[in-house]
């Protein structure tokens, strides 16, 4: 199980290419995910691997590419949805919230629907309004999806073949902005198992716990942190529905300070559960100051570069959101 460095993309395909190989009742299915590789190349050469039968390339209809995803699912199949943008699952939230979700239950248990859909978010390309926002919270509140956010190279292949492992249906969350980063990864394809919160590092000042691209800011926040003499733990959140907080809570009892960070907009955020879940627990006798969030602004995603970066946290907030953490009495 020797480890190289890849790409967070590459290691998407890897592990679609893997499944693939490894069961013929997988398949992908999406816009331009045939010869022209994906919107943002992720399928790469899995068209020519596979065929035009297992890598479909779909009409421009997400609603559609969805319910045909639901249908193949229930029939047995393992479709692998690629939407362009998460923005564009705004059209097919009927499929994916009412169908998807739901059949599962509404027939008793005798049919399952193992579909996975994959979706970028965030920031950070000037793609602007309608193709930059952070959906998370939507997808998190309805029971029956699972929903995850991996921020490195080795969980984007993980999470994504334990989702494509599983009878229900997942929502797979990527940033845009970390496709091109890299990492260690396995060869095998080792399973990340969904629901188990990662701790990125250990600290003993304080915790951050964070989500996608906002992990390896922290992380990066904690390095000029520690310069200053503040040692903080960084909380990798990985599976936002089965959410597991056993990690947070202990670094929350165990630094007495918890800032959460997200990039989308603070007002019904989800890392507001988080907080709430805090609150309601024991952990929040072990706490020196007020649990604190850092989001982005309630505004859309400006399409200018400068005003798209002051509406999400950077390093920068993280590191004075800490500071300012702890000088709280």
């Amino acid at each position: 199980m020797s480890n190289r460095i890849i790409t967070y993309s590459e290691a998407i395909r890897e592990a679609i290419g893997q499944a693939m190989e490894a069961d013929p009742s997988v398949f992908m299915l999406g816009e331009d995910i045939g010869i022209y590789g994906g919107a943002f190349g992720v399928s790469g050469d899995l068209y020519h691997r596979f065929g035009a039968e297992r890598i479909r390339d779909t009409p421009i209809s997400e609603l559609g590419i969805v319910g045909a995803a639901v249908g193949a699912a229930l029939v047995g199949m393992k479709p692998i949805v690629e939407i362009q943008f998460s923005d564009f699952t705004a059209q097919a939230m009927d499929q994916i919230v009412n169908q998807a979700a739901k059949i599962h239950f509404m027939l008793g248990g005798e049919l399952s629907v193992p579909m996975v859909l994959r979706a970028p978010l965030g920031s950070g390309t000037g793609a602007a309004a309608q193709h930059s926002q952070s959906l998370e919270a939507w997808f998190a509140h309805v029971p029956g999806l699972k929903v995850v956010m991996p921020a490195t190279a080795q969980d984007a292949k993980g999470l994504l073949l334990s989702a494509i492992d599983d009878p229900n249906p997942v929502i797979v969350l990527e940033h845009k902005l970390l496709y091109k980063t890299s990492g260690p990864v396995t060869e095998d394809a080792v399973r990340t198992p969904i629901g188990v919160s990662h701790v990125a590092k250990h600290g003993k000042d304080a915790v951050v716990v964070a989500t996608g691209v906002m992990v390896s800011r922290a992380l990066e926040a904690a390095a000029i942190l520690a310069e200053k003499g503040i040692d903080i733990a960084v909380i990798d959140v990985r599976t936002l529905s089965p959410l597991d907080m056993g990690p947070i809570e202990d670094a929350a009892r165990a630094t007495g300070r918890v800032l959460l960070v997200q990039e989308a907009p603070k007002h019904v955020g989800f890392m507001a559960e988080v907080s709430a879940r805090l609150a309601e627990g024991r952990s929040l006798y072990y706490l020196d100051a007020p649990i604190k969030r850092l989001a982005g602004l309630d505004v859309p995603i400006p399409y200018a570069p400068q005003l798209e970066r002051s509406v999400v946290p950077q390093i920068d907030n993280i590191v004075s959101a800490v500071e300012d953490l702890m000088r709280e009495p």
